[in-house]
This record gives structure tokens, sequence and C-alpha cells, in this order.
């Protein structure tokens, strides 16, 4: 199975993180992750845009180490990476989903 790098914990830093919430869409994409608190099949953020800009928005997100994005045959399934965040960043998501 193919999978997508991802940047281990020690790689993401906080600035990363700010700067990718800082746009609406992968705001809103975090949102839905962290309300729903499992994985989530990418076409499930089609309401949200274009899935070629939702793939930039994921590609984003990943590479600064928020979600995980794990492929099952043709479809992505993409999860917060909350307890390993919660690790490094005590309650971050926390505070950023409470206070958007």
């Amino acid at each position: 199975m193919k999978s997508l790098p991802h940047p281990s914990i020690n790689d993401i830093n906080l600035e990363q993180i700010l700067s990718a919430l800082s746009e609406p869409t992968r705001l809103a994409i975090f949102k839905e992750l962290y309300s729903a608190q499992d994985e989530k099949n990418c076409s499930s953020f089609s309401s949200l845009g274009q899935k070629n800009n939702l793939s930039h928005h994921f590609k984003t997100l990943r590479e600064c180490g928020i979600i995980y994005v794990r492929i099952e045959g043709r479809k992505r399934c993409i999860s917060l990476r909350n307890e390993e965040l919660n690790k490094k960043f005590p309650n971050l998501l926390k505070v950023i989903y409470d206070n958007s």
C-alpha cells in the first residue's frame, strides 16, 4: 500500500501549525476533524471547495504535521495527529478549536 510522507513529531513547529491554520479552508478542515474526533474520508470535505484546492490544503496540513493521511485503495482517510500534538504542545488544538 502506498503511503505519504509525514513529518516526525520532532520536526513539527508551532509557527508552521499557526500559519497553516490561518487560512480559512484549512481551519474549517481542522474544526471538522477536531469535532469528529475520528478519521474522515477526504470526500466528506467536498462542501469546502473543489477537489484540487482541497488536495492542496490537505497536503499543507499534512506537511506541517496537523493531519495524518492514510491511503486505502482509492480513498484517503484523514485524521488529526491529536495525541502526538498534545504531547508536544499540550492543549494547543483545544485552544485553537475553542477560540475559532
